[in-house]
């Protein structure tokens, strides 16, 4: 079986790292969760090594015995580019489910196929959302610098609740504001008025993460 990380030969002198694995070796391992495909072709997916060779449906099954209670939404309104970004780290921290607020045609590039491993739920309004969340007792908690935030790195998130994100730009709208039970916003220490919604999406995340995973 080839190595996690293969040379592969551009051109004179020349080399760049081939993610992932060829083809595997014979006998095949008979497990359910390889995928036949993957081992006769290899195995070239962004995946931890212990998923190398697993079909799709394998590793969803495998991430849902451990999600965690986190969620996470974003408001889709103008095809925000970030969305993807988002989705993929989502994905990074295993949350329970990604919701889409909005348009349900959101750009998938930035999540780099990563939205096949989580569940992903769409609802055309906000109303739909905050009736979703109320249903099943879950908080939901805005981020974003608006009137009436308080410092995120001061605060104990609750375990189980859903972050909501706004767009690139214009941030939460104000009726996502008005369904947040609490509004938080990251402290910048720059010029600008907002930092980009993906790397505020990972800093909210890890602040999550820091106060309930292990280390």
């Amino acid at each position: 079986m080839s190595s996690p990380t293969t040379p592969a030969n551009i051109g004179p002198g020349e080399f760049f790292p081939v993610v992932g694995v060829g083809p595997h070796e014979k006998p095949w391992p008979q497990d359910a969760h390889f995928d036949p495909e993957l081992l006769l072709n290899g195995d070239r997916r962004n995946v931890l090594d212990k998923y190398r060779y697993w079909s799709v449906e394998a590793i969803v099954a495998d991430l849902n015995t451990k999600r965690h209670k986190l969620e996470i939404a974003i408001e889709n309104w103008q095809h925000d580019l970030n969305i993807g970004s988002v989705v993929r780290t989502a994905n990074a921290f295993n949350v329970n489910a990604v919701h889409i607020v909005g348009k349900r045609d959101w750009n998938k590039r930035g999540a780099m196929v990563t939205d096949r491993y989580l569940t992903v739920i769409h609802h055309p309004s906000v109303a739909d959302f905050s009736e979703h969340c109320k249903e099943r007792g879950i908080p939901i908690i805005g981020i974003d610098n608006v009137p009436g935030s308080t410092q995120l790195e001061s605060t104990q998130l609750p375990e189980s609740c859903v972050l909501l994100f706004g767009q690139e730009g214009a941030g939460m709208s104000d009726e996502a504001i008005a369904v947040c039970k609490d509004l938080y916003e990251i402290n910048q220490y720059g010029s600008t008025r907002s930092m980009n919604a993906s790397a505020a999406g990972a800093i909210a995340m890890y602040h999550w993460a820091l106060q309930y995973l292990p280390r």
